[in-house]
């Protein structure tokens, strides 16, 4: 499976990945995990010491770019794991495995095995925040907290989601432009549209990702929705934190979340980058629910 469109694309994807990297604010370790569908990187930081939580990005990003205003609050508290999604931008490498039988619990299962973690805490975003669900609901003993940002339940009643993601990302996201990413970044947040548009850094980096990244290489991570006792036990252990101008939660995302009464925190005036855009909110919050004895 082609991850990048041309061999320069991946170049300029993976120089200003690692320049995000540089500008976390903490010491990074790069961790390479073998599994049944190819090699997983991960970006490993936070105490040494500490209680493990896992991250997972969204579609179409990966994990420099999405925990690049977190990293350094959450570090002094956690052993962090931030995965780089197979089939997604970043570094992970998939095998011919992936392209015939890619299971996302069984992935999981073997990262956390690779990295010898029995039971973890779980965050993820947008595509992230479906996978930690996914692997609570079909993994409940290896799973503590979980924490689901910019991402609804998946129940027959919300809809399929790559029509939401179409009416959401087209038209810009097929004419790439300086001005049509700027407009598309502005669509998918709320006032502070300015955490991504004014850093040079992270406008040249989503530019890449549009202009060079294969999305088709994550069609093979299936969405599927959950049945009614399945949502019911993610309840206890889940924390849904959405922006109320994020558009996936308007397209119908809020109504699920309402009618399974889940526990969950709305910001107003924020959109899809809940993390980006609310970092001194956000950061906080995870703390001190993965910090609950």
């Amino acid at each position: 499976m082609k991850i990048y469109r041309t061999r320069k694309a991946k170049e300029n994807i993976l120089n200003t990945y690692d320049r995000l990297l540089e500008a976390w604010g903490t010491e990074v370790l790069p961790v390479k995990v073998p599994t049944r569908y190819g090699t997983t990187h991960i970006n490993v930081f936070g105490r040494e010491d500490a209680p493990p939580v896992v991250l997972f990005h969204g579609v179409g990003d990966d994990s420099a770019l999405m925990w690049i205003y977190n990293a350094a609050a959450l570090a002094p508290h956690f052993r962090l794991y931030a995965v780089d999604t197979l089939g997604g931008p970043g570094k992970s490498i998939p095998n011919e495995n992936y392209t015939k039988e890619f299971e996302n619990a069984e992935w999981i299962d073997d990262l956390l095995d690779g990295l010898e973690l029995k039971q973890v805490d779980l965050a993820g975003v947008s595509h992230g925040g479906y996978l930690v669900q996914y692997y609570a609901v079909h993994r409940p003993e290896r799973v503590g907290r979980v924490v689901s940002m910019a991402s609804g339940v998946p129940a027959e009643s919300a809809g399929h989601p790559m029509k939401t993601m179409l009416r959401v990302f087209l038209p810009e996201a097929l004419f790439p432009t300086k001005k049509n990413v700027i407009k598309l970044l502005t669509k998918l947040t709320g006032k502070n549209t300015a955490v991504f548009t004014d850093n040079p850094l992270i406008v040249e980096h989503y530019t890449y990702l549009l202009r060079g990244y294969n999305n088709m290489a994550m069609s093979f991570h299936k969405v599927n929705t959950f049945t009614n006792d399945q949502i019911h036990g993610l309840r206890g252990k889940t924390l849904y934190l959405i922006g109320e101008r994020d558009p996936f939660y308007i397209l119908g995302g809020g109504a699920v979340l309402q009618t399974y009464q889940m526990n969950r925190r709305l910001f107003e005036d924020t959109g899809h980058g809940i993390n980006h855009e609310m970092a001194d909110d956000i950061n906080p919050i995870l703390i001190e629910y993965f910090s609950r004895s």
